[in-house]
């Protein structure tokens, strides 16, 4: 995995050195840990000048992560340093005419320190470099992704198998993430989302004390983490009970819309296409004011990355990109349904978009 990070932060130096930046300093952690493979808390990236990099830290990684033997290790001798500044002030000893950071990361403040120690440094902004390298995931990558997945789908499907009425939204989302944990995974992804009648169907729905009744719509939203690589899974089901002629029908056109957005993922083709494949049964059934102002995201070292299936996005899709298709209807006071899958883009000549959280997606009454 070393040579796999040291290919990546070549790539990211020949985009400086296209640009006019002799150096980068990298500070989102997850594009830290993707250039990497450690991601210390507060820790920043030197990418050149020359030809090693140096990964700059408050206190040394835990024994798990060590630092890449082809990285300069540098430790601040207090933890109440700035590895940031520190990495800047690196870049200026080693007389770096030019230095590339992550400005949409830096407070107001930083920015200023950053400038106080370059000496001269052009400072210019890295924008999304590290970002539009990350979209197209490799083999290894993806691999860990479908484990993720497989944690997921494990933990779900024994929470199916217990029994849920009278238990609160807030129990069963803790023993979901305990159960991601049982099972491999590093921890959630995101907070898990449970919500029970009227709160079903939520797109954002932080778990109460609210116990599931019979009859009610129970929308469960969960993913794990799998050494740093998110996904995320979502399911309605119905409680106790044969499920009523309105929740049918809602469930029906969700999952009709679900389905479009699928069988829309390819190579080539734009984000927004695929947003408008899956609202549009949704808005045709008149529910255009109950719709998420997207219908699905990328996932990968983070739970929301790029790209974004929405109708403003920008762009097309590409193969081997991990995304989500997560169409949803929320009826305020009645509640209602999402169904959520992560998914990598495939060409057709390879069968097409592959489907990684596999859990049933039949309207099951529990």
């Amino acid at each position: 995995m070393a040579e796999v990070h040291s290919v990546r932060r070549a790539r990211l130096r020949e985009r400086c050195a296209a640009s006019g930046a002799a150096a980068a300093l990298v500070t989102r952690p997850a594009n830290v840990r993707y250039l990497t493979g450690t991601s210390p808390a507060g820790g920043a990236l030197l990418v050149g000048p020359g030809e090693r990099d140096t990964l700059v830290h408050l206190r040394p990684p835990p024994d798990g992560e060590p630092t890449p033997a082809d990285l300069r290790d540098l430790v601040l001798p207090s933890p109440d340093g700035d590895a940031a500044v520190a990495a800047a002030d690196l870049a200026a000893s080693l007389h770096a005419d030019g230095l590339a950071v992550e400005e949409n990361h830096l407070t107001v403040a930083r920015h200023r320190a950053l400038r106080s120690v370059a000496d001269g440094m052009r400072l210019a902004d890295l924008g999304g470099a590290v970002e539009q390298l990350r979209l197209v995931k490799d083999d290894q990558e993806i691999a860990s992704l479908r484990i993720a997945a497989e944690i997921s789908d494990q933990a779900l499907g024994e929470l199916l198998e217990s029994i849920l009425v009278g238990r609160t939204e807030r129990h069963l989302a803790l023993e979901l993430e305990r159960r991601l944990v049982d099972h491999g995974a590093d921890g959630p992804a995101f907070p898990t989302c449970v919500g029970t009648g009227p709160h079903s169907g939520a797109p954002r729905h932080a778990p109460t004390d609210r116990r599931v009744e019979e009859g009610d719509f129970l929308t469960v939203r969960l993913g794990a983490c799998y050494r740093g690589y998110r996904c995320e899974v979502g399911r309605t089901f119905v409680i106790g009970t044969a499920p009523a002629a309105w929740q049918i029908e809602l469930y029906d056109l969700v999952f009709a819309a679900q389905r479009a957005g699928r069988e829309a993922l390819a190579p080539g083709v734009a984000c927004r296409d695929v947003d408008r494949a899956t609202r549009q049964p949704l808005t045709s059934a008149g529910h255009t004011e109950a719709l998420a102002p997207w219908t699905g995201h990328g996932v990968g070292l983070e739970i929301d990355e790029d790209p974004q299936l929405s109708p403003g996005a920008m762009g097309k899709l590409d193969a081997c990109v991990p995304v989500t298709v997560e169409p949803g209807v929320h009826l305020p006071g009645r509640g209602g349904v999402r169904i959520d899958d992560t998914l990598v883009v495939r060409p057709a000549a390879d069968g097409g978009p592959e489907l990684l959280t596999i859990t049933t997606k039949e309207l099951l009454a529990l």
